[in-house]
């Protein structure tokens, strides 16, 4: 795609990013982004990644759109983005209910399985469980499911607290 007129530098420069952060906060390397910076071309889904990392639409990437094939290719990919970001939070907010759920019968059953013995023994092992389910939960969310988000929607962002503020660090 011919995009010799975006405003990519100066968006970076705008946040006082430097290249090596722009390609951090967006996924795509740092030899990618210089080019870009040259006037080269780039795919839809870079410049997608680079938008999101700016937190703009992509169309805010240029300094003009010329040509309609061109604007509609750039106002679909923002309404394909978008899209994305609902399923991924959607799948997301899946797996919190399914550890949520789980969690609730996990500890019924505890409570039938070792009987009503006191609240010391039912807070310790309901307090162990939700721990050791968050340790464990979390771990998936990281090796596991995020990376599959990931791949399933290219355009979509983790929307998790801890991970975005890692990856800004």
């Amino acid at each position: 795609m011919g995009m010799n007129e975006t405003r990519i530098s100066t968006l970076r420069r705008e946040r006082g990013w430097t290249q090596e952060r722009l390609a951090e906060q967006s996924g795509v390397a740092v030899r990618t982004i210089q080019r870009l910076e040259r006037g080269s071309d780039a795919s839809l889904e870079t410049l997608t990644m680079l938008a999101r990392a700016f937190d703009v639409p992509v169309r805010d990437l240029f300094d003009s759109v010329d040509g309609a094939a061109f604007g509609e290719s750039v106002d679909g990919l923002d309404s394909r983005t978008e899209q994305q970001q609902e399923q991924r939070d959607r799948a997301t907010r899946s797996w919190r209910s399914l550890y949520v759920g789980l969690g609730v019968v996990v500890s019924l059953a505890v409570i039938a399985v070792i009987g009503f013995t006191g609240w010391g023994q039912l807070i310790f092992v309901t307090a162990a469980y939700w721990a050791g389910g968050a340790l464990l939960g979390r771990f998936l969310m990281d090796a596991v499911i995020e990376p599959r988000l990931d791949e399933r929607y290219p355009l979509s962002r983790s929307t998790r607290r801890g991970r975005d503020r890692d990856r800004d660090r």
